[in-house]
């Protein structure tokens, strides 16, 4: 059992493989944090609580004025009654109030996870692999209870945390903040470490110390963002790659969020995340519930690198799903950049065939098979074969290519509807809008109102007709702007503040039926790219196209900010043609080959106009991919060189047991006067002894990681290295 109960002293203790989590219960119910940190084998009250009298801070009990909210490290703060610094929840009430109080009722500790109804959440496959602590708190005067759900689990340091709230009472209330999880440090001493970005700039990486004050990452965007993403980590100062002590929360949701870090008046610090309260409400009648989304919690005493090992295992293993979630994912062709709207039936034949000759698996019809779709100006929502480009339609064509050898998939934006196109002009109210507010459109579009039941039906079904209509193994699911006007037709006024988190769960509704119904098909999501990147959308599509850039230089800082949290199976990573068509770059083949090669492999190119030399090029590095595709898709990812800090990018893959590994280095410009460079590996075992596939030559895995590769010198700017090592026995 993971998790402990000292009944004499009410003190709980969750522990994880490598950390610890204690929390206890003080006077008068409040639930207070004691730490997170190292795992320790027995917690003996070396760090009470210190409670002092302190100027400004009210007391709830007038006999004692060293008691006080203000000042105690809580687990789930409210707001009105004494603590001043951000809370974790609010509750409007029919007197105007927003004051609730909640006080420990009881608590609960079982084997296993509960499911979040609803919503994506993290899962384990049997009983024995997790256990959970819910404490049940409650309010007395509306009645209002929280069930905050801690889930431990046992092969992972990780732990899962979601609050349920339940109304026992008889007023409505509104939750109007509703976070996931808080916690309280007793001290400042961190950095803040975030992902910022923007379209084809996704997942950069910010680290600066905390000030007293609040900072936060956060969307207002109604989808987790390239410009944010739903995850925070503080670390201590002089934490790196490889050491220091990393505490880091994401959360498992796809829209509006907020995490945060408030330094208070005495070098304390709150660490919470949640659904953001900007543009949020919830009406609770008596009787009525709602639940969090889950926030994973890893603590980490082996720095960044530690912490991303677990969060990439766990969302590997225990998020993502289904037949794909343990099987090798295809080596695609999409022709998106090869023809954008222009193509016909022979054309996209031809590409495949080229393909299908070069060794990859999978087709993929991007952008225009549908409607009157010649641009981006009409015709999303229509999801019927524009037969002026298909005459014998889609089954014809994906029949013409499956008959290859090769699978077929479809590009869909099933969100998303034209003001030009047949079903804006039957349901003009299907749209997300306010009432004689004019629209805002984006890339020409307007967003459906997934709030809305009759609209989830109509996706559902339109698109389950399409993908039964012909052999489609895989699909592309994009999303190509965000919500403005957010505003639904058939919710009253006090319920519009509701619309945002109700699109998410009616598009997580949509991603459950139609993956349940086409379990055979591998969606993988996209958002312009890396628009919507988060747990909650890999629980449902396992993989995402990581960025609309495909440039092989850009995407080194792409595809490492991602490998912090997200694993590299989840990342779609392609070769494109050149000059590159985002940043107009010029890279050599090998170069944007082992780039793509560090993600699910894919190309994304006009393969009819290739020479010969470049095809064969192609061949070997789709030979190459499919040697290593279960180390790459499968293994642990160690980052050694980091693009944000200097001119020389590095990492490495390597296998659970440490006998296969691929190292890669790319250097971007090309210096006069360098040193001569050495190159050291991580993650192997250093009793091992390992064979370079391309030399033949054997060295220690010792050898490997600690005196490290003198690397060959190569002029040119762009460069790339890969070297593949086998174990050939133990030193």
């Amino acid at each position: 059992m993971g998790i402990h109960y000292d009944e004499k002293r009410m003190v709980f203790h969750l522990q994880t493989p490598g950390s610890s989590y204690c929390i206890q219960i003080v006077r008068d119910g409040y639930l207070g944090h004691l730490y997170w940190g190292r795992r320790i084998a027995i917690y003996q009250d070396s760090v009470p609580f210190d409670f002092i009298d302190r100027g400004f801070s009210p007391n709830p009990d007038p006999a004692d004025r060293r008691f006080s909210l203000d000042n105690l490290p809580q687990e789930y703060p409210g707001y009105g009654n004494g603590d001043f610094g951000i809370p974790a929840y609010q509750v409007g009430q029919s007197n105007g109030s927003e004051i609730c109080d909640f006080r420990y009722q009881t608590h609960r500790i079982f084997a296993g996870k509960p499911k979040l109804p609803g919503l994506p959440a993290t899962y384990i496959e049997r009983e024995d692999e997790a256990d959970t602590l819910e404490f049940v708190l409650e309010d007395a005067l509306t009645g209002l209870r929280a069930t905050l759900i801690y889930t431990v689990f046992n092969k992972y340091d990780a732990i899962a945390r979601s609050v349920r709230f339940d109304h026992t009472g008889s007023d409505n209330l509104v939750l109007l903040r509703a976070l996931s999880a808080s916690i309280d440090f007793r001290d400042d001493e961190y950095d803040m470490l975030t992902f910022y970005g923007t379209h084809t700039n996704e997942r950069n990486i910010a680290r600066r110390p905390l000030m007293p004050g609040i900072q936060n990452a956060e969307s207002r965007r109604g989808a987790s963002s390239p410009q944010q993403n739903p995850f925070l980590a503080l670390l201590r100062p002089g934490a790196d790659e490889d050491n220091g002590e990393v505490y880091a929360l994401n959360l498992v949701y796809s829209g509006n969020f907020i995490a945060q870090a408030e330094v208070q008046q005495y070098r304390t610090t709150r660490l919470s995340i949640g659904i953001n309260p900007f543009g949020f409400s919830w009406q609770l009648a008596p009787g009525e519930s709602f639940q969090t989304p889950e926030t994973v919690m890893v603590y980490s005493a082996q720095g960044l690198g530690g912490m991303s090992r677990v969060f990439n295992r766990l969302y590997r293993t225990r998020l993502s799903r289904g037949k794909f979630r343990d099987a090798e994912r295809p080596i695609l062709i999409n022709n998106w950049e090869a023809t954008y709207f222009d193509f016909n039936a022979d054309k996209i034949e031809a590409i495949a065939r080229e393909g299908k000759e070069l060794g990859m698996e999978l087709f993929v019809l991007d952008d225009g098979w549908f409607g009157k779709r010649d641009n981006d100006l009409s015709s999303l929502g229509d999801w019927t074969v524009d037969r002026r480009k298909l005459p014998e339609g889609l089954d014809n064509l994906a029949r013409r290519i499956t008959g290859m050898g090769m699978q077929f998939g479809l590009w869909f934006e099933p969100e998303m509807v034209s003001p030009d196109s047949e079903l804006y002009r039957r349901h003009p109210d299907w749209c997300l809008h306010v009432t004689d507010r004019p629209h805002t459109v984006g890339r020409n579009q307007l967003v459906l109102d997934l709030s809305r039941r009759d609209v989830c039906d109509y996706i559902v079904g339109a698109l389950s007709d399409i993908l039964s209509s012909a052999p489609i193994t895989y699909v592309k699911w994009d999303m190509n702007r965000h919500l403005t006007e957010i505003g639904s037709a058939l919710l009253p006024a006090e319920r519009q503040r509701e619309t945002g988190h109700r699109y998410i769960l009616g598009l997580y509704r949509v991603l459950d039926e139609l993956t349940s119904v086409f379990p055979d098909v591998l969606f993988e999501s996209c958002s312009s790219g890396g628009g919507r990147y988060d747990p909650g959308m890999l629980y449902y599509m396992p993989q995402t196209w990581t960025s609309d850039n495909t440039d092989a230089i850009s995407r080194l800082k792409i595809q490492y900010g991602n490998s912090m949290v997200y694993p590299a199976v989840s990342m779609g990573a392609h070769v494109s043609g050149v000059p590159n068509h985002q940043v107009n770059r010029v890279t050599p083949l090998d170069t944007r080959g082992h780039v793509a090669m560090s993600g699910n492999l894919g190309y994304e190119l006009d393969l009819t106009k290739m020479s010969p030399q470049e095809k064969i090029a192609i061949k070997s590095q789709v030979a190459l991919y499919k040697a290593i595709r279960p180390l790459i898709q499968f293994g642990e990812f160690y980052r050694i060189l980091s693009p944000f800090e200097g001119n020389e990018v590095a990492w490495a893959f390597v296998s659970d047991d440490q006998s296969e590994a691929v190292l890669a280095f790319f250097r971007v410009l090309s210096q006069p006067g360098e040193r001569v460079p050495i190159l050291k590996c991580k993650g192997l075992n250093s009793r091992y002894l390992y064979r370079h596939h391309e030399t033949g030559k054997i060295y220690g895995g010792d050898e490997l990681m600690y005196a490290g590769l003198t690397l060959p010198r190569i002029k040119g700017d762009f460069i790339s290295l890969f070297w593949r090592f086998s174990k050939i026995d133990e030193q």
